[in-house]
Parts: structure tokens; sequence; C-alpha cells
């Protein structure tokens, strides 16, 4: 499972796509967000040049800011309508694949990434990111796990036996990645966020608005009939809390140090 688990092109589309309405829905982005800095801004480390590679909307970049207020901030997507959506002036834009960054060997201190490794190949991706670290630089990343959306691939079991959800990478193999790149892992973590919604069209509606409605998953050949989404909804009711209709994100948190 070392692949990209979808084209690049269509990845970036999605994305595109999505800039405009992402913010609205987003909630579970920012939790892994916060999660995140909570990691990275408890070890008294002060890097003086920090890059979000796959910064999307540039949530991210506000509370960099705020922790490291000495730092140069750089904000790297593959998407432009998501760097268009960046308040000006807050960090450097780079239009760039995370995989082919365009930075000079050994000039980041700190490289940050959340929900965005999971649509790379982590063995191409994950020396790239530490190529662009100074030695003793830390890589600080989010990324989503194969339990990623399990309430609906469970619920289209019971419609098909089509892969309708992608599969990512499990945390082994980015450790694995991590370590074959020369990165020397200093904490992780793993929980399960939810992002709920009242009914199933509505959660589909926000999963598609965050641009990764089953991208790069095998497509079906007509849209679901009256019967198929009856019974996709039925089964999907099963995972009803109090809350509504969960939709679950397997989020694998990283810090490691370039050695």
């Amino acid at each position: 499972m070392t692949d990209a688990p979808a084209p690049k092109r269509a990845v970036r589309a999605a994305f595109d796509k999505a800039a405009d309405a992402y913010d609205a829905v987003a909630t579970v982005q920012r939790a892994a967000c916060d999660r995140l800095l909570t990691l990275a801004t408890g070890r008294g480390f002060a890097p003086q040049r920090i890059l979000d590679a796959g910064c999307g909307t540039g949530y991210a970049l506000a509370g960099l800011s705020r922790a490291y207020p000495a730092a140069t901030l750089f904000a790297l997507d593959f998407a432009p309508a998501m760097l268009r959506r960046h308040p000006p002036g807050l960090a450097l834009p780079v239009c760039a694949d995370l995989e082919h960054l365009p930075i000079a060997a050994g000039s980041l201190d700190a490289l940050w990434s959340s929900y965005a490794l999971q649509w790379c190949n982590p063995r191409r991706a994950l020396p790239e990111l530490a190529r662009a670290l100074a030695p003793g630089g830390q890589l600080w990343i989010a990324t989503l796990g194969p339990g990623t959306l399990t309430e609906l691939r469970d619920a289209f079991r019971h419609v098909d036996n089509d892969e309708h959800v992608l599969r990512f990478q499990p945390p082994e193999v980015v450790i694995d990645a991590a370590e074959c790149a020369g990165l020397r892992v200093l904490d992780s973590d793993r929980d399960t966020l939810h992002a709920w919604a009242p009914d199933l069209r509505s959660l589909l509606t926000d999963i598609k608005t965050l641009g990764a409605h089953q991208t790069g998953a095998p497509r079906r050949r007509a849209p679901l009939g009256k019967t198929a989404w009856a019974r996709l909804s039925a089964a999907y009711e099963a995972h009803r809390g109090p809350d509504g209709l969960p939709a679950s994100y397997d989020t694998f948190w990283l810090i490691a140090e370039k050695t």
C-alpha cells in the first residue's frame, strides 16, 4: 500500500473546485490542525523558516504565526484556488506538488503538512520533505489512515461489491517511509475524528465539498437507483449517534526530526 491513492490531476481538480466552500465544512480538518499544533509547539523548538505543505485555504498559518512570530512562513499547495483563499501577507505562496518541492535542500527548519500526505506516495514524498529540511529540522504531519469513512464503506457493502471509498496508507507505512528517509520519530498519535450531518445526503454533500469524494476510486456506471439508495441509507442509519450520522476520519499525527 505504498502507491498514491488517486491520480494527482483528479485530486488537484477536486480541490480547486472545493476551495470556495471548503472552510464551511472543514471542522475535522481544523481539529486535526489544532492537535498537530499542540504536538509541534510543546517541544521548545524555535524554527525560523517553516513550510506548510498542502496548506489548503491556509487555516494552519495563523496558528503557526502566533506560535512562531519571528519565523518566515511559506504556504505550498498544488491547487491554485486554495492559495487564492489565503489572507494576504501571512505567508509566501508556492504553487507546487509536495512530492516535487521547488525548495533548496536543507533550507527549512520545520515542515508542516496536515491532511495532504495521504494523496501522495509516502516513499516519494517523505524523502522529498526530508531533503528540504536542515539537519535537526522537524517534520510535523497529520495524515489519514485506512479507517477513514469506514461507515460509508460499510454501508456500500449493502449495495454492491464495488470499491466506493479510498483506502489510505496505515501508520506503519508512513513511519517506515519516514525512517528510510533519514527522519527520527519523536512523537506520534492516532485518533478517530468525526464529522456529523443530519442525513446521508447532507453528509455526502459535505464530503464532496471537502474535495475528496471517492477521487480515484472506481466509478459507478450509473447513479444509484431508488432501491440502491434506500439500501445505502438504511445501512448508514445503523451508525447514527446523538449528533447525527458520523463520518470517521482515522487520523495519524507524526513529529519527526532530520538526523
